[in-house]
């Protein structure tokens, strides 16, 4: 029985192209598979864009489907059922609703269950807030993608009985790395000028994005340096309305939507900047996975941005409250190659340091290996 590997079940609403849902595949590759096995379970069938490379890096993927969040915590039994028969030993949660099933299920079956928690609480609805606080002293830790977010869960539960843990989202730093990829594909795809500067971004089509904001700005930049192209990676709720924006502001043929990615290396590489303009964030991997590409970012310090980004070091800072800042930032950086190699260099130098895929997984299984040796 000690040779046995660790069965360890990650749980998580959907595997589609978010954030969180993008972590699965590429911690996986990392995971010691001597001594841990993973399994995956996901409940939107139509949200799958991740299944096939967390299968092809050696999950064990299985959707129990659901179609809203009262369907979803319906499934608890099925989760109970699939935990016993596949004798997982640590369940590991992702984002409030499938967090608040592996708690359910870690309850009935006695299984220890971590989760992680990759947002605010106050940018929660009411309801998910109130249910994903109301449990979250059965886990056994709370994982915090962020200082940011490790401080909202401290201040809306006081009472905290579970362990809190900041580990901080990664990225593979030799999979994001300048130079791998060529940025000329994307470029000839869209008709874009060998010369002309790309500004662009990678983001679910969600209201804290603000993606309205960002094609405001575009026609900002647009007006001030007409040579100037823009690309839109991603897809999402809002996407009619982003469309419909885009014809508004008479940008046809300026921006670009180039929807949703699973290789999004040749984007990054075309970029000559990131720019993001949302209101609220975790630690977005996105932005980690531009900086680890060399790519110079101007960002709003929404979120745990402010804990990677030091303004005018390894990036460009604005509050979130004047995002019509990063246009002026652009026209500089756009105008000074220097400076901004300098950004794009200094970018790649803090992932390295500060938030490497290999620095997470050893976090994450020495937090796997201390949670199964508390049980015993």
């Amino acid at each position: 029985m000690t040779n046995q590997k660790i069965r360890v079940l990650q749980i998580i609403k959907s595997l589609g192209r978010g954030g969180a849902e993008m972590l699965l595949p590429e911690t996986l590759k990392l995971h010691d598979k001597e001594h841990f096995e993973f399994h995956y379970i996901y409940f939107l069938p139509w949200k799958d864009q991740m299944v096939e490379s967390i299968r092809s890096a050696g999950g064990k993927v299985t959707c129990i489907p659901a179609s809203n969040n009262i369907s979803l915590m319906l499934r608890v039994n099925s989760v109970v059922k699939y935990i016993r028969e596949n004798n997982i030993a640590l369940i590991h949660a992702h984002l409030p609703w499938a967090g608040i099933v592996a708690r359910l299920a870690g309850k009935v079956t006695g299984v220890p269950v971590i989760y992680t928690e990759h947002n605010k609480q106050e940018r929660y609805h009411g309801a998910t807030r109130v249910m994903n606080l109301a449990t979250m002293n059965w886990l056994r830790t709370v994982v915090a993608v962020s200082d940011d977010v490790a401080k909202s869960v401290k201040k809306h539960k006081p009472g905290l009985q579970s362990r809190l843990q900041v580990i901080l989202n990664g990225v593979n730093t030799e999979h994001f790395s300048p130079g791998i990829v060529s940025g000329d594909p994307v470029r000839e795809q869209f008709d874009i000028p060998l010369g002309a500067p790309v500004i662009g971004t990678i983001a679910v089509f969600r209201f804290q994005k603000r993606l309205e904001v960002w094609l405001e700005l575009a026609k900002k930049i647009h007006a001030k340096l007409p040579e100037a192209r823009f690309i839109i990676v991603g897809d999402g709720p809002l996407k009619e309305q982003l469309h419909a924006k885009a014809a508004e502001l008479k940008l046809d043929g300026v921006v670009h939507f180039a929807g949703l990615q699973t290789e999004v290396r040749p984007y990054l590489a075309a970029f000559d900047l990131y720019m993001m303009t949302s209101i609220f964030e975790g630690l977005p991997i996105a932005l980690l996975e531009a900086m680890a590409s060399g790519c110079p970012v101007i960002t709003t310090n929404a979120g745990g941005i402010g804990e990677v980004i030091v303004d005018g070091e390894n990036g460009i800072l604005c509050s979130v409250e004047t995002p019509e800042l990063l246009a002026y930032a652009a026209f500089k950086l756009l105008s000074q190659t220097e400076s901004r190699q300098k950004l794009g260099v200094s970018a790649r130098q803090t992932i390295c340091e500060r938030f490497s895929m290999n620095k997470m997984v050893s976090e994450l299984e020495t937090l796997y290996k201390s949670e199964l040796a508390r049980g015993m």
